[in-house]
């Protein structure tokens, strides 16, 4: 049985990488530092771009991917792409025969089919968004 990577953006330390990140691209572009070598302002920046690199890619480092925060999620259950959702649009979710369905408020479906994932995982899932949904339908 395969697992979900859960990700609600609140992890500090990919915090501290996106704003390290931020202020070596701002050092190595402005040039806040005079070096001997003008070539270290632009590794510097370099350095600040493959951090931002690592942590818009750890999207692509699991198959099975959920990321949320107060306002919208991001499902990539078994594929290459994944569907962001809003929850103040989601209108009710589904959970049998090894699928989740949610219905969005304009009618459409979007379907998961879990049935390789853990039943723990599927089902925190489940709550997760629902407990999203209730709290921004409010």
């Amino acid at each position: 049985m395969k697992r979900i990577y859960f990700d609600n953006l609140k992890n500090w330390i990919w915090i501290t990488i996106l704003i390290l990140s931020l202020l070596f691209i701002l050092a190595g572009t402005f040039e806040f530092f005079q070096f001997d070598n003008p070539k270290v302002n632009k590794k510097i920046s370099a350095i600040g771009f493959f951090l931002q690199a690592i942590y818009y890619s750890k999207v692509i480092w699991h198959k099975n991917y959920f990321q949320w925060n107060k306002k919208r999620a991001y499902i990539r259950i078994n594929s290459w792409t994944g569907k962001s959702l809003s929850f103040d649009q989601i209108r009710t979710t589904e959970l049998n025969n090894k699928k989740l369905i949610i219905t969005k408020k304009n009618g459409n479906k979007v379907s998961f089919d879990v049935n390789e994932i853990m039943e723990s995982d599927t089902q925190k899932l489940n709550e997760i968004i629902i407990k999203n949904t209730i709290a921004n339908n409010v």
